[in-house]
């Protein structure tokens, strides 16, 4: 008892403790992101000058053996403005690289719609780009600098009724035509860019395509999740050992290359990402490092040589996905990329409890790479979380009985308990003789009510990581005050609630015989309680549903149990 006693003691004081550091860091991380958000909002408006300085080097890809550009001198540059349903990005016509890019389908901040969230920029506050161009014999990217392109027009607009748009960025080199063209396409947060190249020259043509995404290490721009959450920020890839392989910023101190088939390149973020998407038909070359000039984390990925002959045409293309972690979608532009909804190694739980978490809410199955649309869905986020609660507990209903049966009997035998303390309470030995010959004779097992929970508890944790990794719930109202199921209850109504049904449901289960340890347990609702405040509301919804299905079905267990006995 000793040992069960210390055990509990500790471990609240570790849960409060804990929750006093996550409060303080939850606290500091609200001022930094309303501080950071003050200073990047400001560039994002959609009147803002035509002109900006890039100081910034560029690191050119290593095959060339060249490990940085020089420091760029003051030259200003202009804006590519490009608007469509899902985008309102800036390409700099120096080097044709995406320097900004916000998302329009998704809101910055949930009582601000008019503001999208920005996902790639450069500012003196934070840089996240992406660069891409041409290296090798003919490439139009060297140690001299980036190339300058051309367009017919500064800003470019997916039309109502327009299914695609084309911009064109054109630079000429002697005899040969070069067009960048970026490919969007409504409703797709993949952009295909292509480099068509006219050779009217008597050689052989020959370059490499290369796609980085930069980024220094300021935090992400999305909003604090609560205790118990550290979304992964940094680099992914896929490697023939690994479909999905993380690469943190903290490794880059040393440089790490490989070449695969194909392959992508991501940077990644609590419920976004963006990645480079290479060729399945060309070798690409993958290399993670450190701008020897600006210190910037860069992730890269080089393409094999494409030769293009006299006097003829031809292409090089890859493609650059920027948007909300969908891994449906994302499973179907390349291999492992659906992966960077990381479940942790509880994976092959929580695939499954999100798509039916997924099929409940929208009515579309996804089994084996394929979709069936079977019903509509409800079309809540809140009320699926409480019908796949409602389905998890039933599938755990033959587990809980033995669970709530043993509690039961533990429950029945608390008198003949605190009648053998009474008499043995001073003899440890003969009382824990007494105990078990009691146990034995009443078939009770002390363990019983402990192991059906332990067997749920994996189910328990991977549902936890499903709520938390997933982006649709993000600014995803339930009903009333909760507005939003990924951030916490405004009002703190559901955590109140979740305290009240726990305590209710320790209030059905048999006391402890040992007083300390029934006074530490009363103060567990009261700790979790305060541990659930900053939890995301889809999370405690989760609990408080779990708790009164608990409730429901041990006390008619509990009935039954007591109605058969008498």
């Amino acid at each position: 008892m000793d040992k069960i006693r210390f055990l509990l003691i500790s471990a609240i004081v570790f849960v409060g403790f804990y929750g006093f550091i996550q409060f303080t860091e939850f606290k500091k991380t609200k001022e930094d992101s309303r501080q950071a958000a003050a200073t990047e909002q400001a560039p994002i408006k959609t009147d803002l000058p035509s002109q900006h300085t890039r100081q910034a080097a560029t690191d050119l890809p290593v095959r060339q053996d060249i490990s940085s550009l020089p420091e760029k001198k003051q030259v200003q540059s202009q804006w590519i403005s490009v608007h469509t349903d899902n985008f309102t990005l800036r390409i700099d016509k120096e080097g044709g690289d995406i320097i900004y890019l916000a998302l329009n389908k998704q809101t910055a901040e949930l009582d601000k719609a008019d503001e999208p969230f920005v996902l790639l920029q450069e500012n003196s506050v934070t840089t996240y780009i992406a660069t891409s161009g041409l290296i090798g014999q003919n490439g139009t990217d060297s140690s001299e600098g980036r190339p300058i392109y051309q367009t017919t027009q500064d800003t470019y607009r997916l039309e109502e009724g327009q299914d695609k748009l084309l911009v064109n960025l054109t630079l000429d080199q002697t005899g040969v035509k070069i067009t960048k063209q970026y490919q969007f396409t409504r409703n797709d947060y993949l952009i295909g860019v292509e480099y068509f190249v006219d050779n009217q020259t008597n050689s052989t043509w020959q370059a490499a395509f290369y796609g980085q995404i930069k980024r220094d290490n300021s935090k992400a721009p999305t909003e604090a999740t609560g205790m118990g959450m550290s979304p992964y920020l940094g680099f992914a890839t896929r490697t023939s050992e690994d479909r999905f392989k993380k690469i943190g910023f903290d490794d880059l101190d040393k440089s790490t290359s490989f070449s695969e088939q194909g392959g992508w390149v991501a940077m990644i973020q609590h419920y976004f990402l963006s990645a480079w998407v290479f060729d399945d038909q060309s070798k690409t070359d993958y290399r993670f490092f450190k701008s020897s000039n600006s210190q910037l984390n860069v992730a890269e990925g080089v393409e094999a040589n494409t030769a293009i002959e006299p006097n003829t045409s031809g292409s090089i293309k890859a493609s650059f996905y920027a948007g909300p972690k969908d891994q449906y979608e994302l499973e179907k532009i390349s291999e492992g990329l659906d992966l960077s909804v990381d479940y942790g190694f509880l994976w092959m739980i929580a695939q499954p409890l999100y798509a039916l978490l997924y099929f409940i809410n929208n009515g579309v199955l996804h089994l084996f790479g394929s979709s069936f649309d079977i019903f509509g869905g409800v079309g809540n986020w809140g009320f699926a979380i409480i019908l796949l609660t409602i389905i998890v507990k039933l599938c755990f209903y033959s587990l809980n009985v033995k669970a709530y049966t043993s509690m039961a009997k533990m429950r029945a035998i608390q008198p003949k308990m605190l009648a053998l303390k009474d008499r043995y309470g001073d003899d440890r030995q003969k009382m824990s003789q007494e105990t078990m010959a009691l146990y034995k004779k009443e078939g009770v097992n002390p363990l019983g009510g402990c192991l059906p929970m332990l067997v749920q508890m994996p189910v328990f944790i991977a549902l936890y990581w499903v709520l938390m990794e997933s982006v649709e719930l993000r600014h995803a109202p339930f009903i009333g005050w909760i507005k939003d199921l990924s951030a916490m209850d405004p009002y703190f109504i559901l955590p109140a609630v979740m305290g009240i049904s726990m305590w209710l449901q320790q209030k059905m289960q048999p006391a402890p015989p040992d007083p300390m340890q029934a006074k530490v347990m009363q103060f567990l609702p009261i700790i979790f309680t305060f541990f659930f405040l900053f939890f995301p509301a889809g999370l405690v919804l989760y609990w408080v549903v779990n708790n009164i299905i608990t409730i429901i079905q041990q006390w008619y267990i509990t009935r039954k149990i007591e109605q058969s006995a008498t």
